[in-house]
């Protein structure tokens, strides 16, 4: 497993629970396509989890 993971955001958090929108925040993402590479740790993925249909993992 690599130390680090793509997410891309592919939705708008518009509308969406507060708790969503401070994660995808969280993850360092800002607008539709936006695209980050974060260390791959349990918490990044939970994180990546619970917003999963929200974003796309690259790897």
């Amino acid at each position: 497993m690599s130390d680090f993971v793509t997410i891309r955001l592919v939705k708008s958090t518009s509308g969406r629970l507060k708790k969503h929108q401070g994660t995808v925040k969280a993850l360092g993402l800002r607008r539709i396509g936006h695209s980050t590479q974060v260390r791959d740790t349990v918490e990044v993925r939970g994180m990546i989890n619970s917003v999963s249909h929200l974003v796309k993992v690259e790897g």
